[in-house]
């Protein structure tokens, strides 16, 4: 009896394997349709409750890593929604979240480091054409992104042109191509920069030397609050500006692990690249160091980014820590590409998803 019925499971089994291959064409037109239907409509900003949203939408560096997109943050505050960073791979990963670039209000860069903003062209793209925005995307940014954005902006002038010519000025204003640069000007280590609607948000200087200025964002809204440190060193000054908040984005570079990528790296013979890593410990945080700054600032949860050396396995999150829970009493979450952090409004709950 159970041979029979093996016989005939494995004769099933062989019969849906042909009648996949038979029918792959309508099957596969089929599936594509029911996936074009749920992404088409999938609208992530749209279902959110009033309140604060944090989402990640890039956790890497510039090291490859094939999970992991450049530094980008997407903040969601009621209906304003602003990135923080658009790294290599951002853009692309906004969509993959279900959130529609043509809504942002800006981009905020928090430096001029090419794999903070190395992003920004499939974004003011993003931006235009899926918002028919009649006017340019806003980049916040210190004293500097003006060139930044000229330089974009010639980049992209020829092919901003063939897309008003091609989809014409209802889908693709002349005039909502590129980006527009609102510079700020520092006033002592931090300055608010933006009040809008509830939000107020808040630039404060980090340490990045030779970077100069390198800033973070603190956002505050309907009670809650936020922090995104940008590339620094342990700052002293984050820890002042960011007392309170309810969650800080820090980026975190291990040590020990980079530490031993150099000495292998210089044991090979590769002299230049062992340098690079000899060089980048100098001027971001450890996990322990960002995880004593959490505590000092009192915040409720530390999320780590821009992750330094990449980590391709979950199994590696806790050599990556090293001793940082001993530091803070609060949760630590390695960040993850697609990871959505909801702060209901004047509430004191984090609520954690998953979004691609």
């Amino acid at each position: 009896m159970g041979r029979k019925f093996a016989i005939g499971l494995a004769v099933f089994a062989v019969l849906g394997v042909a009648g996949a291959v038979l029918f792959q064409k309508p099957i596969g037109a089929w599936v594509f349709g029911r996936a074009v239907e749920a992404n088409a409509s999938r609208d992530t900003a749209a279902q959110l409750d009033d309140g604060l949203h944090i989402g990640l939408c890039g956790t890497g560096s510039p090291m490859p890593n094939i999970d992991r997109a450049g530094p980008c943050n997407i903040v969601i505050a009621g209906k304003q929604m602003f990135i923080v960073d658009v790294g290599e791979g951002g853009a692309r990963n906004i969509s993959l979240m279900g959130v529609n670039a043509g809504d942002a209000d800006a981009l905020l860069l928090t430096h001029f480091h090419s794999d903070h903003l190395d992003g920004m062209g499939p974004l003011m793209l993003n931006h235009w054409i899926r918002g028919s925005n009649a006017a340019p995307l806003p980049v916040y940014g210190p004293v500097g992104v003006e060139a930044i954005v000229y330089g974009f902006n010639a980049a992209y002038a020829t092919d901003d042109t063939y897309r008003t010519a091609h989809h014409g000025e209802e889908v693709a204003p002349s005039a909502g191509g590129g980006a527009e640069a609102r510079p700020f000007e520092m006033e002592g280590d931090s300055s608010v920069i933006l009040e809008s609607s509830g939000l107020t948000i808040t630039a404060f200087r980090v340490a990045h030397e030779p970077i100069d200025p390198s800033v973070g964002y603190r956002f505050d809204y309907a009670g809650r609050s936020v922090c995104i440190s940008g590339d620094t060193i342990r700052s002293p000054n984050l820890e002042r500006v960011c007392t309170g908040a309810d969650v800080i984005v820090h980026e975190a570079l291990q040590t020990a692990m980079v530490t031993q990528m150099q000495e292998t790296l210089e044991a090979q013979g590769n002299a230049n690249t062992a340098k690079v890593m000899f060089d980048i410990k100098d001027y971001h945080t450890s996990p322990e160091d960002a995880a004593k700054s959490a505590q000092v600032a009192g915040t409720k949860m530390l999320v780590l980014s821009h992750l330094v050396p990449p980590l391709p396995s979950s199994f590696l999150y806790p050599a990556f820590l090293g001793d940082a829970e001993d530091h803070f009493d609060g949760p630590i979450v390695v960040g993850e590409d697609g990871m959505f952090f909801s702060l209901p409004a004047n509430g004191d709950t984090i609520e954690q998803s998953q979004l691609m």
